[in-house]
């Protein structure tokens, strides 16, 4: 007796299981996230009610299983949420923050070799043309007086609040 020839299956145009698993750990991942966050963040993004009220409960359970059993649900009510606008606010904030980040660190640099390196100025204000150069001469030149007689750092501390609002305006 002859075999019947072999049907081939047909293809499917779905995400295999693996791949199903894998999203709905993402959306976890991204729950747990919304759950770290403060109130004012929270109502700065656009959340059905009921995902807001599953993340409102968490924060007043206690137990360890309580909170685990809440977090799938967040989980589960996150499935219903298009994720991207979420993420992309996310970024939003942490891109600011990175930007804060290398602000506060250039400016940092900048103040010290202004008060230590006097040809510092010119520049400084190569690269930044918008920057006052009497208000900010005065500033260094005050700076390196009371880094002279050890006074307490103020015009220093101006000096890096120059910088640093010309910085964030870039």
């Amino acid at each position: 007796m002859a075999r019947p020839p072999k049907v081939p299956r047909p293809i499917e145009d779905r995400p295999s299981k693996t791949q199903l698993k894998a999203d709905a750990h993402e959306l976890q991942l991204l729950g747990e996230h919304l759950a770290e966050m403060t109130k004012d963040q929270l109502d700065q993004l656009d959340l059905p009610e009921i995902l807001r009220d599953a993340i409102d409960e968490l924060k007043k359970v206690g137990k360890h299983e309580a909170t685990r059993r809440q977090m799938q649900y967040i989980g589960k009510c996150m499935r219903d949420v298009d994720p991207e606008p979420i993420r992309a606010q996310i970024d939003r904030w942490e891109m600011g923050t990175k930007a804060n980040k290398a602000a506060f660190k250039t400016s940092e640099r900048w103040r010290d070799r202004l008060i230590a390196e006097p040809a510092a100025i010119d520049e400084f204000l190569l690269e930044w043309p918008a920057v006052e150069r009497a208000e900010l001469q005065k500033l260094v030149t005050l700076a390196r007086t009371q880094a002279a007689r050890g006074d307490a750092p103020a015009a220093s501390r101006q000096v890096f609040r120059a910088i640093y609002r010309v910085l964030l305006k870039v």
